[in-house]
């Protein structure tokens, strides 16, 4: 499931989204030299692609949080 959205016509491929990724989730195209999802898999959601982008070219899907169970 595809957790974060990059769009096209925003990004200007400035890598920025690339380098605050932790899960190297984001990468730039080669041909368009535009970001896209290249993992997202891998992606965890902390957001750190749509609070740097400077062109708020990345929207992240909510998830919900999981449950913590206590074991007593």
């Amino acid at each position: 499931m595809q957790n974060s959205w990059i769009n096209p016509a925003l990004c200007i491929g400035c890598g920025t989204c690339v380098k605050h990724c932790p899960r190297d989730v984001i990468r730039l195209d080669e041909n368009s030299k535009k970001a896209v999802v290249k993992y997202p898999e891998d992606c965890i959601n902390c957001q750190f692609c749509q609070a740097y982008c400077p062109q708020k070219a990345i929207k992240i899907k909510p998830t919900p949080k999981p449950q913590i169970v206590s074991w007593k």
